[in-house]
C-alpha cells in the first residue's frame, strides 16, 4: 500500500490540502486491490487559512511515507519552518517521492531538493523562486514538472493535475480518469506527458480551435498533417501554429502525438489488441514507431505498460469513502 503523507504546518493554504485529501483519500469504483493510506503530518494543531487542523502524526512520520505531499505555502516572502524543511529533506533521503503543490515548491527549494532540477510554481511567484534559489531551473509556462522522485505543480487547479498524474503513474490512465470523473474535472490537460504538462485547452465554444480538437481526436487513425489541420480550421498553417501555441503551449504535431499516445494507453489498458493493431488505430503506422514514441513519452514500452496496469483494472470493488485524515482501505 502506498502511504501518502500530507505535510501540514501553520501558513499552508487550505485549497491544496483539500485537493490532496480528495484525490488520495477515496478510491474510485472498480479499483481492485488497495488504495492509498492517507495521513496528515504536522507539528501539532495548525491553521490553514481559516481552518484549524489536527494532524494524525508529527512531522517525524514523513520519512516512513512512500509519497509526501507539500501543499501551498502562503507567505513566500518568509522562510518555511526549519522543522518542516528538515522533515521533507529526510523523507526524500529515505526514498519518498516528494510532490509540492503550488508554492509548496518554496519548501522543496529550501530543502535543496530542487537544486539542479527543473521546477515550477504559481506563475505569480516564479520570479521570486528563481531569484531566491538560482540553482533551480524555474519553468513558468508548465502545469507541473515530474523529475521522478521530486515533482512540482503550478498554482491552484494545477495541483489537481499533478495529483491525478501521480494516480496515473501508480494505477494507470483508466483509474486516474475514474478519479477525475468523480471529482468532475478533466483527467488530464493538453501538453507534454512524461516530464510536464503545458497550458490546458479552454472549453470556450467560440475559440478558433474549439471544433478542430474533437475533429482531430476522432481521426487519430489517419496520418494527419499540419496542412490537414489548417485546412479543417480554414486558416493558414502559420496562423494555426500561432493559435496552437497560444491555446495548448505546444505545436500542432506535438499535440497530435500526445493524443495518439493517450489513445494507445487506453487501448493497452482496455483491449487485447496487439501493438501493431494499436499502432494502426492511433495513426502511428508501425509497432516500431509506436514503441519509440510511447517509450520516450511514458517512460516504459507499451508491453510493459500493459503488464503493469491491466491487472489493476480488474472488475470489482466499490467506492471507499474516508473520514478524517487517516484512511487505510484494505
Amino acid at each position: 500500500m502506498n502511504t501518502v503523507a500530507v505535510a501540514v504546518t501553520d501558513g499552508m493554504l487550505h485549497f491544496e490540502l483539500s485537493v490532496a485529501f480528495e484525490v488520495f483519500g477515496t478510491a474510485p469504483a472498480g479499483v481492485a486491490g488497495p488504495w492509498y493510506h492517507l495521513v496528515g503530518c504536522g507539528p501539532g494543531a495548525v491553521r490553514a487559512g481559516r481552518f484549524r487542523l489536527e494532524p494524525d502524526h508529527g512531522l517525524d512520520r514523513l520519512p516512513s511515507a512512500d509519497t509526501v505531499i507539500v501543499p501551498a505555502w502562503a507567505d513566500v516572502d518568509a522562510d518555511p519552518p526549519a522543522d518542516l524543511i528538515d522533515a521533507v529533506r529526510a523523507a526524500h533521503e529515505a526514498g519518498a517521492r516528494v510532490a509540492a503543490l503550488c508554492t509548496g515548491a518554496f519548501v522543496l527549494a529550501a530543502a535543496g531538493l530542487l537544486d539542479g532540477r527543473r521546477a515550477t510554481t504559481h506563475w505569480a511567484h516564479t520570479g521570486v523562486l528563481a531569484a531566491r534559489h538560482p540553482r533551480v531551473e524555474v519553468d513558468p509556462d508548465v502545469l507541473y514538472v515530474d523529475n521522478g522522485s521530486v515533482l512540482t505543480s503550478a498554482g491552484k487547479a494545477a495541483a489537481m493535475d499533478l495529483c491525478l498524474h501521480l494516480v496515473r503513474l501508480d494505477h494507470g490512465s483508466a483509474v486516474a480518469n475514474a478519479v477525475a470523473r468523480r471529482l468532475v474535472v478533466p483527467p488530464h490537460r493538453a501538453g507534454g506527458q512524461a516530464q510536464f504538462v503545458t497550458s490546458p485547452v479552454p472549453a470556450r465554444a467560440d475559440h478558433p480551435l474549439a471544433e478542430l480538437f474533437p475533429w482531430a481526436i476522432e481521426r487519430l487513425d489517419h496520418p494527419l498533417t499540419v496542412e490537414d489541420l489548417a485546412r479543417q480550421a480554414t486558416m493558414s498553417s502559420r496562423n494555426l501554429g500561432r493559435h496552437f501555441r497560444a491555446v495548448t503551449g505546444t505545436t500542432p504535431l506535438q499535440w497530435l502525438l500526445i493524443q495518439r499516445i493517450r489513445r494507445a494507453q487506453e487501448l493497452l489498458e482496455t483491449t487485447d489488441d496487439g501493438v501493431e493493431a494499436i499502432a494502426a488505430a492511433t495513426g502511428m503506422g508501425t509497432a516500431t514507431t509506436l514503441r519509440r514514441h510511447f517509450n520516450r513519452t511514458v517512460g516504459v514500452p507499451p508491453d510493459t505498460y500493459r503488464r503493469t496496469f491491466r491487472s489493476s483494472h480488474a472488475e470489482g470493488g466499490t467506492d471507499r469513502a474516508t473520514t478524517g485524515w487517516e484512511s487505510n482501505t484494505p
